[in-house]
């Protein structure tokens, strides 16, 4: 490839690029002006991509005390993170089982994984609720928080399992042949060099529960359990909407999720480049 055409294609590349991520930043700028903004500074200009004539730094303030967003935050705060340990724990097992023993229905299983993973959840809507009103889990945190680990756990095995498979085997063998029990295995061995992988994963189940409102508006019907995406959804007038605190509600909601990958991201990046250079 000569220079010319190499730089013509740098220049395409980052101009696309650029593109891409104005298009995807351009609704967060609009959230972040209107939620600066006053009900009547939105009433009165119809362009929500303006910056704000005046600041109104109260709309966050009035949204976290008497809308109730802290409540929301704190709920869903219980929600996912037990969620998200509970789907890395229990499937880096079944991963584990999947990548290291060898038994006859061990594709079988993998394939019954990836299937659930392929079913529509707004199929199984009735069959939840009617199993959790009849179990009483209905209304509770373990209700949803179950259901959750149970929905993630297809998609969080296949990954993992995926990943083990490339630990060499003669690491699990060696400990083995000394005596060692595959649980010291799995977690003096396995969980330490599954720690890229299982950071990933964790990013982006926290980042689905989190942003669950599926199965919320489903299980909790009770104000005082509901997350912030049914929070958000309640803000919603029936004639009139305060599109300002509703946004400023949405910035408040989406900074867990960014905390958390700014913590992790050196481990997600890490995490969905294994496997991608061959040695």
């Amino acid at each position: 490839m000569s220079s010319n055409r190499r730089f013509l294609f740098k220049f395409a590349f980052y101009v696309v690029g650029t593109l891409l991520v104005a298009s995807w930043l351009i609704p967060i700028a609009i959230a972040f002006f209107t939620s600066l903004k006053s009900m009547d500074e939105l009433m009165a200009s119809p362009r929500m991509w303006a910056p704000p004539k005046k600041i109104v730094l109260g709309n966050f303030a009035e949204v976290w005390t008497k809308v109730g967003m802290a409540r929301y935050v704190i709920n869903t705060l219980i929600i996912t993170i037990p969620s998200v340990i509970g789907a890395l724990l229990i499937s880096s097992l079944g991963a584990f089982a999947l990548a290291f023993y060898k038994f006859r229905l061990n594709k079988t299983v993998l394939i019954v994984f990836i299937t659930g993973m392929l079913i529509p959840f707004q199929m199984l809507l009735i069959p939840v609720y009617r199993f959790s009103d009849a179990t009483g889990l209905i209304n509770t945190y373990p209700g949803i928080i179950l259901f959750h680990i149970a929905f993630q756990l297809g998609f969080c095995t296949f990954f993992l399992r995926n990943f083990m498979k490339q630990i060499p085997f003669s690491l699990i063998e060696a400990p083995r042949i000394d005596g060692a029990s595959d649980f010291f295995i799995y977690r003096k061995i396995v969980l330490p060099l599954s720690v890229s992988s299982m950071a990933a994963l964790g990013v982006l189940e926290f980042t689905w529960i989190w942003n669950d409102l599926l199965w919320s508006l489903i299980l909790l019907q009770v104000d005082r359990l509901k997350p912030v995406t049914l929070g958000l959804a309640n803000m919603q007038g029936e004639f009139i909407s305060n599109y300002n605190m509703i946004a400023a509600g949405s910035i408040i909601a989406a900074g867990a999720p960014l905390v958390i990958f700014l913590l992790f991201q050196r481990y997600f990046i890490a995490g969905l480049t294994v496997g991608a250079e061959k040695g």
